[in-house]
Protein backbone atom coordinates (compact mmCIF):
# COMPACT_ATOMS: atom_id res chain seq x y z
CA UNK A 1 0.00 0.00 0.00
CA UNK A 2 1.24 3.48 -0.88
CA UNK A 3 0.17 6.37 1.34
CA UNK A 4 0.84 10.02 0.45
CA UNK A 5 0.66 12.48 3.35
CA UNK A 6 0.47 15.87 1.66
CA UNK A 7 0.69 18.40 4.49
CA UNK A 8 2.02 16.65 7.55
CA UNK A 9 3.64 19.93 8.61
CA UNK A 10 0.19 21.05 9.78
CA UNK A 11 0.16 18.14 12.24
CA UNK A 12 3.30 19.29 14.07
CA UNK A 13 6.79 17.81 14.03
CA UNK A 14 6.15 16.00 17.34
CA UNK A 15 3.18 14.00 16.03
CA UNK A 16 3.77 10.26 15.91
CA UNK A 17 3.16 9.06 12.35
CA UNK A 18 4.16 5.45 13.07
CA UNK A 19 0.53 4.18 12.95
CA UNK A 20 0.45 5.23 9.28
CA UNK A 21 3.98 4.11 8.48
CA UNK A 22 3.16 0.66 9.76
CA UNK A 23 0.49 0.23 7.06
CA UNK A 24 2.75 0.53 4.02
CA UNK A 25 5.06 2.83 2.08
CA UNK A 26 4.55 6.45 3.05
CA UNK A 27 5.60 9.56 1.19
CA UNK A 28 5.50 12.46 3.64
CA UNK A 29 5.47 16.11 2.65
CA UNK A 30 5.47 19.02 5.07
CA UNK A 31 3.55 21.14 2.56
CA UNK A 32 2.21 20.67 -0.95
CA UNK A 33 1.41 23.45 -3.40
CA UNK A 34 -1.66 23.17 -5.64
CA UNK A 35 0.64 22.48 -8.60
CA UNK A 36 2.30 19.55 -6.79
CA UNK A 37 -0.82 17.69 -5.66
CA UNK A 38 -1.37 15.43 -8.65
CA UNK A 39 2.23 14.30 -9.03
CA UNK A 40 2.40 13.40 -5.35
CA UNK A 41 -0.73 11.25 -5.25
CA UNK A 42 -0.78 9.83 -8.78
CA UNK A 43 0.70 6.48 -7.63
CA UNK A 44 -0.89 6.47 -4.18
CA UNK A 45 -3.61 4.17 -2.90
CA UNK A 46 -4.37 6.54 -0.04
CA UNK A 47 -4.04 10.32 0.26
CA UNK A 48 -3.93 11.88 3.71
CA UNK A 49 -4.64 15.62 3.77
CA UNK A 50 -5.49 18.28 6.28
CA UNK A 51 -5.99 21.60 4.46
CA UNK A 52 -5.08 20.61 0.90
CA UNK A 53 -7.92 21.03 -1.60
CA UNK A 54 -8.71 17.95 -3.68
CA UNK A 55 -10.99 18.39 -6.68
CA UNK A 56 -11.64 17.14 -10.19
CA UNK A 57 -8.64 18.95 -11.63
CA UNK A 58 -6.03 17.32 -9.39
CA UNK A 59 -7.82 14.00 -8.82
CA UNK A 60 -8.73 13.06 -12.38
CA UNK A 61 -5.29 11.69 -13.37
CA UNK A 62 -4.99 9.64 -10.16
CA UNK A 63 -6.49 6.35 -11.28
CA UNK A 64 -4.91 4.30 -8.46
CA UNK A 65 -6.33 6.43 -5.66
CA UNK A 66 -8.87 4.52 -3.62
CA UNK A 67 -9.19 6.47 -0.38
CA UNK A 68 -8.82 10.03 0.88
CA UNK A 69 -8.38 10.50 4.62
CA UNK A 70 -8.90 13.97 6.03
CA UNK A 71 -6.96 14.57 9.22
CA UNK A 72 -9.83 16.69 10.50
CA UNK A 73 -13.55 16.58 11.16
CA UNK A 74 -14.45 19.11 8.47
CA UNK A 75 -14.08 18.08 4.83
CA UNK A 76 -15.18 21.19 2.90
CA UNK A 77 -11.79 21.13 1.10
CA UNK A 78 -12.72 17.90 -0.71
CA UNK A 79 -14.91 17.67 -3.83
CA UNK A 80 -17.24 15.01 -2.46
CA UNK A 81 -19.35 14.85 -5.61
CA UNK A 82 -16.34 14.00 -7.75
CA UNK A 83 -15.22 11.38 -5.25
CA UNK A 84 -18.66 9.78 -5.22
CA UNK A 85 -18.88 9.72 -9.01
CA UNK A 86 -15.42 8.21 -9.37
CA UNK A 87 -15.49 5.61 -6.61
CA UNK A 88 -12.96 7.36 -4.36
CA UNK A 89 -13.81 6.82 -0.70
CA UNK A 90 -13.52 9.66 1.81
CA UNK A 91 -13.12 9.36 5.58
CA UNK A 92 -12.89 12.04 8.23
CA UNK A 93 -12.04 11.91 11.94
CA UNK A 94 -14.98 13.02 14.09
CA UNK A 95 -14.57 13.86 17.73
CA UNK A 96 -10.79 13.69 18.06
CA UNK A 97 -10.34 17.38 18.96
CA UNK A 98 -13.38 17.97 21.17
CA UNK A 99 -11.46 18.53 24.39
CA UNK A 100 -8.77 20.61 22.73
CA UNK A 101 -11.16 23.01 20.97
CA UNK A 102 -13.41 23.31 24.01
CA UNK A 103 -10.36 24.16 26.15
CA UNK A 104 -9.18 26.92 23.81
CA UNK A 105 -12.72 28.31 23.49
CA UNK A 106 -12.98 28.53 27.25
CA UNK A 107 -9.53 30.11 27.56
CA UNK A 108 -10.39 32.74 24.97
CA UNK A 109 -13.66 33.66 26.64
CA UNK A 110 -12.20 33.85 30.14
CA UNK A 111 -9.28 35.97 28.94
CA UNK A 112 -11.50 38.44 27.08
CA UNK A 113 -14.17 38.58 29.79
CA UNK A 114 -11.54 39.32 32.44
CA UNK A 115 -9.43 41.68 30.28
CA UNK A 116 -6.37 39.61 31.14
CA UNK A 117 -4.30 41.01 28.26
CA UNK A 118 -4.81 44.59 29.42
CA UNK A 119 -3.99 43.75 33.03
CA UNK A 120 -0.95 41.69 32.07
CA UNK A 121 0.36 44.46 29.81
CA UNK A 122 -0.11 47.02 32.57
CA UNK A 123 2.26 45.07 34.82
CA UNK A 124 4.71 43.92 32.14
CA UNK A 125 5.10 47.43 30.73
CA UNK A 126 6.27 48.73 34.11
CA UNK A 127 3.23 50.97 34.51
CA UNK A 128 2.11 49.06 37.61
CA UNK A 129 5.43 49.71 39.34
CA UNK A 130 5.39 53.37 38.30
CA UNK A 131 1.81 53.86 39.48
CA UNK A 132 2.60 53.45 43.18
CA UNK A 133 -0.89 51.97 43.65
CA UNK A 134 -1.34 48.44 44.97
CA UNK A 135 -4.12 47.47 42.60
CA UNK A 136 -5.98 48.42 39.43
CA UNK A 137 -9.55 47.40 38.60
CA UNK A 138 -10.10 49.06 35.23
CA UNK A 139 -11.10 48.11 32.64
CA UNK A 140 -14.15 46.90 34.51
CA UNK A 141 -14.87 43.18 34.30
CA UNK A 142 -17.85 41.14 35.40
CA UNK A 143 -18.41 37.70 36.86
CA UNK A 144 -19.07 35.28 34.03
CA UNK A 145 -21.80 33.61 36.09
CA UNK A 146 -23.97 36.67 35.42
CA UNK A 147 -23.78 36.17 31.65
CA UNK A 148 -25.71 34.32 28.95
CA UNK A 149 -23.55 32.16 26.71
CA UNK A 150 -24.95 31.39 23.26
CA UNK A 151 -23.52 28.20 21.78
CA UNK A 152 -24.03 27.84 18.03
CA UNK A 153 -23.74 24.18 17.10
CA UNK A 154 -24.77 21.26 19.29
CA UNK A 155 -22.30 18.61 18.20
CA UNK A 156 -19.52 17.20 20.34
CA UNK A 157 -17.55 20.44 20.67
CA UNK A 158 -20.57 22.70 21.14
CA UNK A 159 -21.99 20.36 23.78
CA UNK A 160 -18.67 20.24 25.64
CA UNK A 161 -18.44 24.05 25.59
CA UNK A 162 -22.03 24.26 26.85
CA UNK A 163 -21.13 21.95 29.75
CA UNK A 164 -18.19 24.17 30.67
CA UNK A 165 -20.29 27.33 30.40
CA UNK A 166 -22.95 25.80 32.61
CA UNK A 167 -20.26 24.80 35.09
CA UNK A 168 -19.18 28.42 35.31
CA UNK A 169 -22.74 29.43 36.14
CA UNK A 170 -23.76 30.87 32.78
CA UNK A 171 -27.23 30.66 31.35
CA UNK A 172 -26.71 28.58 28.22
CA UNK A 173 -28.64 29.04 24.99
CA UNK A 174 -28.01 26.58 22.18
CA UNK A 175 -28.74 26.87 18.47
CA UNK A 176 -28.62 23.45 16.83
CA UNK A 177 -30.27 21.62 13.96
CA UNK A 178 -31.76 18.94 16.18
CA UNK A 179 -34.38 20.60 18.33
CA UNK A 180 -33.82 18.50 21.40
CA UNK A 181 -31.23 18.23 24.10
CA UNK A 182 -30.35 19.38 27.55
CA UNK A 183 -29.96 23.10 26.88
CA UNK A 184 -32.45 25.86 26.21
CA UNK A 185 -33.00 26.03 22.46
CA UNK A 186 -32.79 29.31 20.54
CA UNK A 187 -32.69 30.45 16.93
CA UNK A 188 -29.55 32.08 15.57
CA UNK A 189 -31.24 35.47 15.76
CA UNK A 190 -32.23 34.89 19.39
CA UNK A 191 -28.65 33.89 20.15
CA UNK A 192 -27.42 37.15 18.63
CA UNK A 193 -29.96 39.26 20.48
CA UNK A 194 -29.79 37.66 23.95
CA UNK A 195 -26.22 36.45 24.47
CA UNK A 196 -23.35 38.16 26.27
CA UNK A 197 -20.99 35.52 24.86
CA UNK A 198 -21.37 33.78 21.50
CA UNK A 199 -19.21 30.89 20.32
CA UNK A 200 -19.45 29.09 16.97
CA UNK A 201 -18.99 25.32 16.61
CA UNK A 202 -20.52 24.52 13.21
CA UNK A 203 -19.37 23.05 9.90
CA UNK A 204 -19.12 25.13 6.74
CA UNK A 205 -21.78 24.33 4.17
CA UNK A 206 -24.32 26.18 2.06
CA UNK A 207 -26.58 26.72 5.07
CA UNK A 208 -23.90 28.15 7.36
CA UNK A 209 -21.83 30.28 4.99
CA UNK A 210 -21.98 33.90 6.16
CA UNK A 211 -24.35 32.85 8.95
CA UNK A 212 -23.00 35.66 11.11
CA UNK A 213 -23.78 38.51 8.74
CA UNK A 214 -23.47 42.25 9.19
CA UNK A 215 -27.21 42.34 9.96
CA UNK A 216 -26.90 39.72 12.71
CA UNK A 217 -23.87 41.46 14.21
CA UNK A 218 -26.01 44.62 14.44
CA UNK A 219 -28.52 42.64 16.54
CA UNK A 220 -25.90 41.63 19.11
CA UNK A 221 -25.56 43.23 22.50
CA UNK A 222 -23.02 45.99 22.80
CA UNK A 223 -19.79 44.60 24.31
CA UNK A 224 -20.65 41.02 23.29
CA UNK A 225 -17.75 38.56 23.36
CA UNK A 226 -17.65 36.68 20.05
CA UNK A 227 -15.63 33.52 19.39
CA UNK A 228 -15.25 31.57 16.15
CA UNK A 229 -13.42 28.24 16.29
CA UNK A 230 -15.32 26.57 13.44
CA UNK A 231 -14.68 27.91 9.90
CA UNK A 232 -13.85 31.46 8.86
CA UNK A 233 -16.42 31.68 6.08
CA UNK A 234 -19.36 31.17 8.43
CA UNK A 235 -18.90 34.85 9.34
CA UNK A 236 -18.65 38.15 7.53
CA UNK A 237 -15.05 38.86 8.54
CA UNK A 238 -15.08 42.47 7.34
CA UNK A 239 -18.20 43.15 9.40
CA UNK A 240 -16.55 41.65 12.50
CA UNK A 241 -13.51 43.90 12.05
CA UNK A 242 -15.77 46.92 11.61
CA UNK A 243 -17.67 45.98 14.77
CA UNK A 244 -14.44 45.90 16.77
CA UNK A 245 -13.36 49.28 15.40
CA UNK A 246 -16.75 50.83 16.15
CA UNK A 247 -16.87 49.36 19.69
CA UNK A 248 -19.94 47.25 18.95
CA UNK A 249 -18.14 44.02 19.85
CA UNK A 250 -16.42 44.03 23.22
CA UNK A 251 -14.12 41.08 22.61
CA UNK A 252 -13.27 39.07 19.51
CA UNK A 253 -11.50 35.69 19.45
CA UNK A 254 -10.91 33.94 16.14
CA UNK A 255 -8.95 30.78 15.35
CA UNK A 256 -10.18 30.18 11.77
CA UNK A 257 -10.18 32.30 8.64
CA UNK A 258 -11.67 32.22 5.14
CA UNK A 259 -8.10 32.36 3.83
CA UNK A 260 -5.33 30.71 5.85
CA UNK A 261 -2.96 32.26 6.62
CA UNK A 262 -4.75 35.54 6.00
CA UNK A 263 -2.91 38.23 4.04
CA UNK A 264 -2.17 41.84 4.91
CA UNK A 265 -5.23 42.88 2.90
CA UNK A 266 -7.52 40.83 5.17
CA UNK A 267 -9.82 42.97 7.36
CA UNK A 268 -8.46 41.37 10.54
CA UNK A 269 -5.02 42.83 9.79
CA UNK A 270 -6.45 46.22 10.76
CA UNK A 271 -7.22 45.06 14.30
CA UNK A 272 -4.09 43.10 15.21
CA UNK A 273 -3.00 45.62 17.83
CA UNK A 274 -6.31 45.67 19.73
CA UNK A 275 -6.12 44.36 23.29
CA UNK A 276 -9.68 43.05 23.06
CA UNK A 277 -8.84 40.90 20.03
CA UNK A 278 -7.36 37.41 20.26
CA UNK A 279 -6.43 35.92 16.89
CA UNK A 280 -4.78 32.50 16.89
CA UNK A 281 -3.32 30.44 14.00
CA UNK A 282 -5.95 27.70 13.59
CA UNK A 283 -4.50 25.85 16.57
CA UNK A 284 -7.49 25.17 18.80
CA UNK A 285 -7.77 21.58 17.56
CA UNK A 286 -4.08 20.87 18.03
CA UNK A 287 -3.32 19.70 21.57
CA UNK A 288 -0.69 16.96 21.33
CA UNK A 289 -3.16 14.38 22.58
CA UNK A 290 -5.66 15.40 19.91
CA UNK A 291 -3.11 15.23 17.10
CA UNK A 292 -1.92 11.77 18.10
CA UNK A 293 -5.53 10.66 18.49
CA UNK A 294 -6.22 11.94 14.98
CA UNK A 295 -3.40 9.88 13.43
CA UNK A 296 -4.49 6.80 15.33
CA UNK A 297 -8.05 7.23 14.01
CA UNK A 298 -6.83 7.70 10.44
CA UNK A 299 -4.88 4.46 10.74
CA UNK A 300 -8.03 2.69 11.90
CA UNK A 301 -10.00 4.24 9.03
CA UNK A 302 -7.50 2.91 6.48
CA UNK A 303 -7.42 -0.57 8.00
CA UNK A 304 -11.21 -0.70 8.08
CA UNK A 305 -11.56 0.45 4.48
CA UNK A 306 -9.23 -2.19 3.10
CA UNK A 307 -10.98 -4.79 5.23
CA UNK A 308 -14.27 -3.94 3.56
CA UNK A 309 -15.71 -2.18 6.60
CA UNK A 310 -17.47 1.18 6.79
CA UNK A 311 -15.80 3.43 9.36
CA UNK A 312 -16.11 7.24 9.40
CA UNK A 313 -17.08 7.18 5.72
CA UNK A 314 -18.34 10.39 4.18
CA UNK A 315 -18.36 9.00 0.63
Amino acid sequence: MKIAILDCGTLGSDTDLSPLRSLGETNEYATTSPEQVTERIIDADVAVVNKIKLNQKNLKPCKKLKLICVSATGFDNIDTEYCKANNIALCNVPGYSTESVAQITLAMVLSLASHLTEYRNFVHSGKYTDSGVANKVTPVFHEISTMTWGVVGGGGIGSRVAEAAEGLGCRVLMCRRKKEGKYEQASIDEICEKSDIISLHIPLDSSTKNLISRERIAKMKNDVIFVNVSRGAVTDEAALADAIESGKIGGLAIDVYSSEPFEKTHPFYRILDRENVCLTPHMAWGAREARNRCISEISKNIKSFFSGENRNRIV
